[in-house]
């Protein structure tokens, strides 16, 4: 199922790429040509595709997104929550990339 072009103000694609996720499964993906990042609760699809291209000038093959629900936590008796998290996995079209590691 082909998703229609989404447009997207410079300054919501800055906000949609909060910030790249750096673990050791994220690494090891990244030799396939995916990428992840952490994004906002109500990013969509669309959008973080549109944002992923117009930061970084690369085309997006495709998109998965995973919501991780925030843990309870307690400190010295008081119960607090970690808020919930989003990340998109982005895969490269072949022979694309983004380095991570410099600034954008």
């Amino acid at each position: 199922m082909k998703c229609r072009a989404v447009k997207v103000s410079k300054e919501r694609m800055y906000d949609i790429i909060k910030s790249p996720v750096i673990t050791e499964k994220a690494t090891m993906a990244s030799e396939y040509g995916q990428v992840t990042f952490r994004v906002p609760l109500d990013a969509s699809k669309p959008e973080i595709k549109a944002s992923v291209e117009g930061v970084f000038g690369v085309k997006v093959r495709a998109v998965n997104v995973s919501i991780t629900k925030g843990k309870l936590k307690r400190f010295r008796g008081t119960v607090g929550r970690r808020s919930d998290v989003k990340k998109a996995m982005v895969r490269l079209v072949e022979g694309q990339s983004i380095d991570v590691m410099t600034g954008v």
